[in-house]
């Protein structure tokens, strides 16, 4: 079949490496890809979320099936596009609807549906510049660090962590103020839940699921998870943490009732549900939805699955996923992340890559490249996630590493510590 896939990160890079690798490809397309999608597909100059210009491709290259990678186009609707148009009544669509991507493009969305649904999170208020004293005295009653998140969509930087309860307050006007954009129009106020997070992900085609590998991704720019957020420093599959009476609480306490919501909403979500996950003393509480594959986390997932992944696509497409599974592969995968001085503030692009190819121990994601005048040059914050096998998940971090020795970009900045919370 013809698959195309959106997007241009190491999400989309990883899972169109998996797609590559079915015999049921004939034809592999990303748009608007990046500087390694190249290698494995045919990258195609379109935006994710320039759903008239997908249209016109998805049409001339006779795609069977759009698998949605970023979560912008999804919350703006591009599977209701599709599905208005009777012409793409054949399509097969990987991703939820614009309803049900509210799961991740509104935080109060996703804290009421837990809520309605006895799903375990944490306490919360939602607060608008309307309701900003309230939002105050939450703040007062809750201990610290407090949490603070915008609402809405922010490229995984809208939350904040804050011990100083005058800095939260302050904190909390700039955001309704516009240090988000809109995002932050409204803004979920938590409390903080102690503990160590993980990431869990299933594949529903709204009905029934079936759980991929879990990982840990490490979102702090400094060492020792320190600094500010970032979009993900790099990940690890599979969790040393996440044994089998953890595993069985996730999956009653939480992706049960997650799928069983979704059905029960009448929602049309067929892809990927990102479960992010916080271990309070054994007990599993929701961070957060995503209604995609996470990132970095994706870049270890992949890694690890050894079925093939278009047929459960299909599945969940067509919502035939009842009875399928998935194999997982018993090395542990790691990925570590390079990223561009200044990242995630201010960081500059264009600068050369040199020694990918280089590399012959490690997969090399691209996450933020391009191609300028020959030569692979970098064209965002996270730029390169080197992904590697090992027994543990210390030997792949290893790996990784080691190959990361052969590549060079200037000012590049990478962690040296990740796994260091679970030795």
């Amino acid at each position: 079949m013809n698959i195309l896939v959106l997007g241009s990160g190491g999400r989309e890079h990883a899972i169109t490496w998996k797609i590559a690798s079915s015999p049921r490809v004939e034809k592999l397309y990303v748009a608007p890809g990046n500087a390694g999608t190249r290698d494995i597909a045919e990258n195609v100059a379109i935006k994710a979320d320039d759903f008239d210009a997908v249209a016109d491709f998805v049409r001339k290259a006779k795609i069977d099936m759009l698998v949605v990678g970023p979560e912008d186009p999804l919350v703006k609707g591009i599977v209701d596009y599709f599905e208005a148009k009777p012409e793409f009544a054949n399509l097969m669509l990987v991703g939820p609807d614009k309803l049900s991507a509210q799961l991740e493009g509104s935080k109060e969305f996703a804290k009421m549906f837990m809520q309605k649904y006895g799903i375990p999170t944490a306490k919360y208020l939602s607060v608008t510049a309307e309701n900003l004293s309230e939002g105050e005295k939450f703040l007062e009653s809750v201990n610290p660090p407090y949490v603070l998140k915008a609402d809405g969509l922010a490229a995984g930087k809208g939350v904040l962590i804050l011990d100083n309860l005058d800095e939260a307050k302050c904190e909390l006007k700039n955001m309704l103020g516009g240090k988000f954009g809109s995002a932050g129009n409204k803004v979920v106020l938590e409390q903080y839940l102690d503990g160590i997070e993980c990431s869990v992900f299933a594949l529903t085609d709204g009905k029934s699921y079936v759980l991929l590998p879990e990982a840990k991704d490490y979102k702090r720019i400094g060492e020792g998870n320190t600094g500010l957020n970032t979009g993900g420093m790099g990940s690890v599959s599979p969790v040393p943490f996440y044994d089998k009476d953890f595993a069985k609480k996730v999956e009653e306490r939480i992706v049960k009732p997650t799928i069983d919501g979704i059905r029960s909403e009448g929602m049309n979500y067929r892809g990927f549900v990102f479960f992010g996950l916080m271990n309070v003393k054994g007990d599993p509480y929701v961070i957060e939805y995503n209604v995609r594959m996470g990132d970095p986390e994706t870049e270890s997932v992949m890694l690890r699955i050894k079925a093939d992944l278009v047929e459960l696509l299909e599945a969940a497409a067509r919502r035939e996923l009842a009875g399928k599974s998935i194999e997982f592969d018993q090395r542990a995968a790691a990925t570590v992340m390079m990223v561009s001085g200044g990242y995630p503030e201010a960081y500059e692009k264009g600068k050369t890559i040199c020694g990918l190819e280089k590399v012959r121990d490690s997969i090399c994601f691209h996450a933020g490249t391009a191609v300028a005048d020959g030569n692979v040059v970098t064209s965002g914050g996270r730029v390169i996630a080197v992904s590697s096998y090992g027994n543990t998940i210390f030997d792949a971090l290893n790996v990784s590493y080691s190959s990361i020795k052969n590549i060079s970009f200037d000012k590049c900045y990478y962690r040296t510590d990740l796994g260091f919370d679970l030795k």
